[in-house]
């Protein structure tokens, strides 16, 4: 007998979040407000909205433990999706179809179901009466998806975050094509950098001193042959991952006016992620001498440039992760502890030096973030609510 997925309260729950138009660029966040103070009254949590940023609401919704005082439980989401391309969908991105028990939409994994997964544990510990000793708080967080400055990068820095009185955060993580869950304790520092290399300008049939092409011809290949040595890395060493190394890539390339006349300036970004391993100064002082190299007055600047932050402990010195990692082994759910290739929101976390871990609890699912047709099997989505109904009772009784 085919399993009613459409019945589905849980089902039910996270297609209509999905529903909700919430894709940048200029995203208004009023119905995802409505909607989860609609949540919250239904499973009696007060609810508060912070705008640490005009027009970038924090809302937070608590479930008060027996013993507030003690540090927090944060299960945290993003409410923001990335922008799509309808017409290379097979059903619309924002209409939630649900095919052969599969669900269609845009943040069906990253990461409306996420949020919605907390919220139907919840729903099922408070009917069973279950009470926490620590205070739980579930953010729902704009704009992670543009990264995340205007929307817990500031809220951590407030008054409002610090009442809250974190001790533990939960956040994103990705989906597993294998059987293991994937979990994240860390993640590489972003840097946006953008290379300046200023020349003489003339005739475009000449071949003047001090060339700008010269220049930045010398730092391309210096990013470049660094690229390949994460390349490298990764073929001669099938243990690690795409988060172990430091990743370069060229992103855009500007200058010049017209054919044939040599510009003044020309230059070139880059998107560097930054593996947990490098020493941040040592690796600024190498691009300083690439541009001493290059020629005479090649410079640089940062669009972003996040700070190293430590990677939070899976060891036996964090009473958190022994919570966690005892709930799977309890379920026989396989984990493997990795780096996030990308970057959540956990890092802000992280820099208040407040452990996180990242994990999306979904195995036997390829990860569809930011795809055509991002899906995920509803029978996956109710599998991990139940993992939830027993990880988040284990954190909040530590």
């Amino acid at each position: 007998m085919a399993v009613e997925y459409e019945k589905d309260p849980s089902v039910s729950n996270l297609r209509n979040y999905l529903r909700i138009r919430s894709v940048h660029p200029n995203i208004n966040y009023a119905e995802c407000l409505t909607y989860l103070r609609g949540q919250a009254a239904e499973l009696g949590f007060p609810v508060k909205v912070f705008e640490p940023v005009p027009k970038k609401p924090v809302l937070v919704m608590t479930c008060e433990g027996q013993e507030p005082s003690l540090p927090s439980i944060l299960l945290n989401s993003h409410m923001d999706v990335v922008p799509v391309f309808e017409k290379s969908w097979t059903y619309p991105p924002f209409e939630a179809r649900l095919v052969d028990g599969v669900i269609y939409g845009r943040g069906v994994q990253d990461m409306k179901s996420v949020g919605i997964l907390y919220l139907e544990a919840l729903k099922r510990l408070k009917s069973k009466g279950l009470k926490f000793k620590r205070t739980i708080h579930l953010t729902f967080v704009p704009d992670e998806e543009v990264g995340g400055l205007k929307g817990m990068g500031e809220f951590v820095k407030t008054e409002d975050f610090k009442k809250l009185n974190v001790g533990f955060s939960l956040d994103e993580g990705l989906a597993s094509a294998s059987e293991y869950y994937h979990v994240y304790n860390a993640e590489r520092s972003i840097w946006h950098i953008t290379m300046i290399c200023p020349g003489k300008s003339g005739h475009g049939s000449l071949l003047l001193p001090d060339n700008n092409g010269e220049k930045i011809r010398y730092i391309i290949d210096k990013f470049m042959d660094l690229r390949q040595e994460s390349k490298k890395k990764l073929e001669e060493d099938s243990k690690l991952t795409i988060g172990d190394v430091t990743t370069v890539n060229l992103t855009m390339l500007n200058g010049g006016i017209q054919n044939n006349v040599i510009p003044e300036k020309l230059t070139v970004s880059f998107d560097l992620r930054l593996a947990t391993t490098v020493d941040h100064e040592e690796f600024e002082n190498m691009i300083k001498g690439w541009c001493k190299e290059a020629g005479d007055n090649v410079s640089y600047k940062f669009d972003q440039k996040d700070p190293y932050v430590s990677p939070t402990k899976v060891d036996d010195t964090n009473a958190y992760w022994l919570a966690f990692k005892g709930t799977f082994d309890k379920l026989k759910l396989p984990l493997k502890v990795l780096t996030f290739p990308g970057g959540t929101d956990s890092r802000y976390v992280r820099e208040r030096r407040i452990p996180a871990l990242g994990i999306t609890p979904y195995c036997h699912t390829p990860p569809q973030i930011h795809e055509h047709d991002e899906s995920l099997k509803a029978a996956t989505f109710l599998h991990a609510i139940s993992v939830y109904e027993e990880l988040i009772p284990t954190l909040a009784n530590v």
